[in-house]
């Protein structure tokens, strides 16, 4: 049935039933009566192919069609197979979940993200452990934390009933997100980097602007203006 649906979508040779029509090919594009096209079409030993019945006028191909629909349905296959089926799976916690059970959960929960699954995961309440409902909210920020590097959270925890949510979804190809280690080793070789620019910087500045910076470290101007007044005042005393 899937083949006569994809059959029936083209009009072939003699189905046209159009005055005239635009057959394309590598060469570009030649406007010429159906009659001719059909013609041209016969001598090639290929049928006359309908690709696009809405433009003005009707746009046509001449090639083998049983061929053509070939290359239509594997097309169709391999997009098929690109796209991607997105599913969400289910992570449940009760609000005291043990140490065990909940590494036991992170592993599968890390296993669905990197299969490019999506992940909600939730702390069901039951009866009176809802007093309990920011020990789940906890327990649902370390789970999305330590999952940080393969998934990233659609929205903070919410409150549903006796269910409080938390969604993942996973990270796409290059997007993982580097762990708060390796983020703070980097910032500290950052640092590092600026000091040492800094050293050099004030190492090669020329000395007017160290002096002018530091007026009290002894530098030449200083030594110049204690000369200059030194003198000024010798010379005074010599007039007098």
């Amino acid at each position: 049935m899937k083949n006569d649906k994809l059959k029936n979508q083209y009009r072939v040779n003699e189905q046209i039933r159009v005055r005239e029509v635009r057959i394309v090919g590598d060469s570009g594009s030649t406007v010429m009566p159906t009659r001719d096209a059909l013609n041209m079409a016969r001598e090639q030993g290929v049928d006359l192919v309908e690709i696009s019945p809405n433009a003005n006028p009707p746009v046509c191909r001449l090639i083998d069609y049983s061929k053509f629909l070939y290359q239509q349905k594997k097309r169709a296959k391999e997009m098929k197979a690109k796209q991607v089926k997105v599913e969400v799976k289910e992570i449940r916690f009760g609000p005291q979940t043990d140490e065990h059970d909940y590494q036991f959960k992170l592993k599968h929960a890390r296993e669905f993200l990197e299969d490019g699954n999506k992940v909600r995961a939730y702390v069901f309440f039951r009866g009176r452990s809802i007093l309990f409902k920011e020990q789940g909210e906890v327990l649902l920020l370390r789970f999305a934390n330590d999952l940080e590097e393969v998934g990233k959270v659609e929205g903070m925890p919410s409150l549903e009933g006796k269910k409080m949510f938390l969604y993942l979804a996973p990270r796409k190809a290059g997007e993982k997100k580097k762990s708060q280690q390796a983020r703070d080793r980097e910032a500290a070789v950052e640092a590092e980097k600026k000091g040492e620019r800094k050293e050099v910087e004030e190492r090669n500045a020329p000395i007017s602007e160290i002096d002018a910076e530091t007026p009290a470290n002894g530098g030449l101007f200083a030594n110049a203006k204690i000369s200059a007044d030194a003198l000024k005042k010798l010379t005074n005393t010599e007039e007098e």
